[in-house]
């Protein structure tokens, strides 16, 4: 049996409120920085050197969290509710 290559998840596909696409959606952002800053701590002990992508991803990540921070107490304000979707593709790289 052939394995494919290229493959596509999808993670989110629903309507929450504010509250719960906020939860949803955080606990997903605060994940990745875990993820990161492990690496970056990983790097350091094993290699003694730090990770500069992870690092500049946490930043990133940071920034990302304002951001959805702000676009949800917007919708929190307006009283409306939020439509999330989340695909992950995934490919082999050589």
């Amino acid at each position: 049996m052939k394995v494919q290559e290229k493959k596509e998840f999808k993670l989110i596909d629903s309507t929450f409120t504010p509250s719960d696409a906020n939860n949803v959606l955080s606990e997903l952002i605060v994940s990745k920085i875990n993820y990161h800053k492990i690496d970056d701590f990983s790097q350091h002990i094993r290699f003694e050197r730090d990770s500069q992508h992870s690092k500049k991803r946490i930043e990133e990540l940071k920034a990302t969290q304002v951001e959805l921070k702000e676009f949800i107490n917007a919708a929190k304000s307006k009283g409306v509710n939020l439509v999330v979707k989340s695909t992950v593709y995934i490919e082999f790289s050589e």
